[in-house]
């Protein structure tokens, strides 16, 4: 959190404006307003307070089956002779790659890959990465099936 990020409280209203936003994310103010049985005025004070504080942001989110990605695959990177987050930067640049996190554990990064297809991936594992200094041991996993996906998950604030 910002140093000049404030903590905010929750309440019901602001639950519910996150829920519709969750369900469509270009619903107009107007029409969550009317939902609520709230004014717009005070919808649209309730999102820039949880933006401001950085509780909410409201984006776009891929689906990976209709973009043509068939393709899934986890990473665990062990990273040698560099620091992680130098090869965390490095890797969050590669456009197959949509997540890394830093680690602790057996890794010290797990980064997740979409493809299109096998040569895709192919060419992502035998020329991308070791393109890039620092990786040591890869531990992959290809998805078989995704049980859950919810990109916009968060525990009840």
């Amino acid at each position: 959190m910002a140093a000049d990020d404030e903590l905010i409280e929750l309440d019901d209203l602001d639950h519910q404006v996150i829920k519709i936003l969750q369900d469509d994310g270009r619903v107009s103010i107007q029409d969550i307003a009317k939902q609520l049985d709230s004014t717009s005025s005070t919808i649209r004070k309730r999102i820039r307070r949880m933006e401001d504080a950085n509780v909410m942001r409201v984006v776009a989110v891929t689906d990976f089956g209709a973009a043509g990605y068939e393709m899934l695959l986890a990473i665990g990177i062990e990273v040698e002779n560099r620091k992680p987050e130098e090869v965390g930067k490095e890797l969050a640049k590669l456009p197959e790659v949509f997540s890394v996190n830093l680690t602790t554990g057996v890794h010290d990064l797990d980064i997740l890959v979409a493809a299109r297809d096998f040569t895709e991936l192919s060419r992502f594992m035998h020329d991308d990465l070791p393109s890039i200094d620092g990786i040591g041991k890869l531990a992959p996993g290809l998805t078989v099936d995704v049980l859950r996906y919810e990109s916009g998950w968060v525990t009840k604030l």
